[in-house]
């Protein structure tokens, strides 16, 4: 077996398993290049389509948010990445710079389907250190544990906020679509009796992973309440509480794409289209596509930079690299 590169940077517990050559050539450098491009064409076009049917109302709502509520909303964004590089950076000993992989993640598992995003992380760590298996086993521990902790959520939020559910009638609305998202939850207790051969991760990092997951979880449901409260203060907190669980549980609808939108959409159905809430709520789903298409564009135009350089130049930026850093 061939020894890890020097400069891999991810640790040797993928590295170790490593069987490409230790320099990537030219020719493998443009083809990542070209596929690249590809995706971010293909994702780019995919966010137009679904921006295609924004309502005026939503559009103008965008323009009423106080401008308080964009850091808020940039940070509630950046939580998902920033939990996961927390978390690779233990598992793999992620560099920093491995954070644009997780943004795009981000943004492929909402605009495509769920865990597309995975399949490109996946991906995206065997180019980076030639491994297969170890990446494999690390995502899957990872995502298995994100699941079960947000079913958990969802059905604490679920208990919670039963008796304002039920006057909703989501169930009469909209029949077993909406309700197909507790199919994972109880997936989850199957999971939790056969953990020992499900995890392949050490038990130190599991309770490291949920650590991490189960304060991504908090800070995202907090960030979440806090935008709307911004956004329409004399809402009563209930109603919020509410509206968090009818998301939480979109949100465990399997292989459905750009979630926010669709429950921004669910709410137009049920509370009317001339709901401020309703308004507020499909105007925050089109603010989260546009940063998507904002993620997308300008690590492809990132990208595109970086291709251009001399591939000394490229060795001499690679994380890890022993080389001068690159200006």
């Amino acid at each position: 077996m061939n020894t890890p590169p020097k400069d891999a940077p991810l640790s040797p517990d993928i590295a170790a398993e490593a069987d490409s050559p230790e320099e990537t050539t030219n020719r493998n450098a443009r083809v990542w290049n070209v596929l690249g491009a590809v995706v971010s064409v293909g994702l780019v076009a995919a966010i137009l389509l679904q921006l295609g049917g924004a309502t005026t109302n939503a559009l103008r709502m965008i323009l009423r948010l106080p401008l308080a509520v964009w850091p808020v909303l940039l940070l509630l964004y950046l939580v998902q990445p920033l939990g996961d590089l927390v978390i690779y950076r233990r598992l793999w000993n992620l560099p920093v710079a491995g954070f644009e992989a997780l943004l795009r993640k981000t943004a492929i598992n909402e605009v495509v389907v769920g865990y597309s995003g995975e399949a490109y992380l996946y991906v995206w760590a065997r180019r980076m250190a030639g491994s297969v298996a170890t990446p494999f086993r690390a995502i899957k521990d990872v995502n298995i544990l994100s699941a079960l902790l947000g079913n958990l959520f969802t059905v604490g939020l679920a208990a919670i906020s039963a008796t304002q559910l039920k006057t909703l009638d989501l169930a009469q609305r909209l029949g077993p679509a909406l309700w197909s998202g507790l199919v994972p939850v109880a997936a989850s207790v199957g999971l939790l009796a056969f953990g020992s051969r499900v995890f392949s991760l050490r038990p130190k990092q599991l309770a490291f992973t949920a650590a991490i997951h189960t304060v991504r979880l908090i800070a995202a449901l907090s960030l979440t309440v806090l935008v709307w409260r911004m956004s329409l203060p004399q809402v009563a907190p209930g109603v919020w509480l509410v509206l968090l669980a009818v998301r939480y549980l979109v949100s465990r609808i399997p292989f459905l794409s750009n979630k926010d939108l669709v429950f921004g959409n669910l709410m137009l159905l049920v509370l009317g289209a001339h709901s401020s809430v309703a308004e507020l709520l499909a105007a925050l789903a089109l603010v989260t596509l546009f940063m998507h298409l904002t993620v997308i564009v300008g690590l492809g135009i990132f990208d595109l930079v970086r291709g251009l350089r001399t591939p000394a130049d490229r060795d001499a930026a690679r994380p890890g690299s022993t080389g001068t850093s690159a200006p």
